[in-house]
């Protein structure tokens, strides 16, 4: 699939149940009165804060809100123990008709769905194989704490991946809540857009299924997707916005021709750069090639990569309050491409000369941090 991203004879499904965000509530090693309290940040009324640069009431209070849109999907189901968008699939569809749209031509139906994509708000695009290695053997329950099944329509044939920018100006911020709000901005317009792609789908008579951060790996189906290449921050870069994107997917039997892996040199480039390693503070970034071994049980096991340690990161977001984004931030492909030098490095730093566009990016302050009270005087 991609040179950083190798799937391995004994490779096994992943279970929900097992990511670091799951285990934060039913697994003893993780769960603490610090992951509480992060949790108590977002959910909660606004209550806690503290006077540190990027941490106050105004930069929760961003944060939050941010989050709102998606919140309110999320919430919509849980008194039917459902938390849509990231242990069940967005559910807020009508009905489609019984009559399909048929003769559809692949090529062209995957043109018309990426454009169709774009004009709901997609910043990228990308269309897979479905591939069943990537589902979550079952989906994690927050009502039982439990598992529970992760049921998929037998016809799917196909994923469609969007990618959602994340604003680079407030992920300068990191680490801080300010920057989180890149974060909640990304997932929320992401439950919007698939939304309305999936409605579209379901007009024409077919199946679909929207997902955020349930049902299946996100990664492996965006580099399948053709949108990046794996990067050592166990992240997907891409060439329009570097590492800086959520990802989303819909899951359909709408006939779609699929996108191939693509390759523009991030694997021999993050070979030379350890940026991300070296400036996170839980060291949960690795510094040397990848492995095939899983670092705990939230990693995958039986696939070749820069594996990142979901447990140490999940760790220092607990001890600060919110989301942290520092290895997106330093990443070196985590730039403005609209403007031509950053497209001119972008090219040679898939040559040779990497490591001299390294070199220039460091000598440039590239990654530095943007002190939250400087954005908030911004505009």
């Amino acid at each position: 699939m991609n040179k950083g991203f190798e799937v391995l004879p004994d490779f096994e499904r992943f279970s929900q149940v097992d990511d670091v965000f799951s285990r934060s509530w039913w697994d003893r090693s993780i769960r603490s009165d610090k992951s509480e309290r992060f949790y108590a940040t977002y959910r909660r009324p606004l209550t806690m804060w503290r006077k540190a640069n990027g941490f106050t009431q105004r930069d929760y209070a961003l944060r939050n809100a941010s989050w709102h849109v998606s919140d309110v999907f999320t919430e919509m189901g849980e008194d039917q123990g459902r938390r849509d968008g990231f242990l069940d699939p967005l559910s807020m569809l009508r009905d489609g008709p019984e009559e399909r749209v048929d003769d559809l031509d692949p090529d062209e139906s995957a043109r018309q769905i990426k454009n169709v994509a774009t004009v709901f708000g997609a910043d990228l695009v990308g269309i897979a194989e479905h591939d069943e290695r990537w589902v979550y053997t079952e989906r994690f329950s927050a009502a039982t704490g439990e598992a529970k099944p992760n049921p998929l329509p037998d016809t799917v044939s196909s994923v469609i991946v969007i990618g959602q920018a994340m604003d680079q100006d407030l992920i300068q911020t990191a680490p801080s809540a300010l920057s989180g709000t890149a974060t909640g901005l990304g997932y929320s317009r992401d439950a919007a857009v698939l939304l309305g792609i999936a409605q579209y789908i379901k007009n024409l008579g077919y199946e679909a299924v929207p997902s955020m951060n349930d049902t299946a790996l996100a990664i492996p189906l965006a580099l399948a997707a053709g949108l990046g290449e794996y990067g050592r921050h166990g992240m997907v870069i891409t060439p329009e916005f570097g590492a800086g994107l959520r990802f989303g997917k819909i899951f359909t039997d709408l006939p779609l021709a699929h996108d191939g892996p693509v390759q523009f040199g991030v694997k021999a480039f993050c070979e030379q750069c350890n940026r991300c390693a070296d400036a996170c503070p839980a060291r949960a970034i690795p510094q040397g090639e990848p492995v095939p071994v899983a670092l705990n049980r939230s990693g995958i096991k039986g696939v070749r990569k820069w594996s990142v340690d979901g447990e140490a990161c999940f760790g220092y977001w607990s001890k600060i309050n919110s989301d942290c984004a520092i290895c997106v931030r330093v990443c070196p492909y985590t730039r403005d491409y609209s403007k031509p030098w950053n497209r001119w490095w972008r090219r040679l730093a898939g040559t040779r000369l990497r490591s001299r566009m390294l070199a220039l990016d460091d000598r440039l302050g590239g990654g530095r941090r943007l002190k939250p009270t400087e954005w908030w005087r911004r505009g």
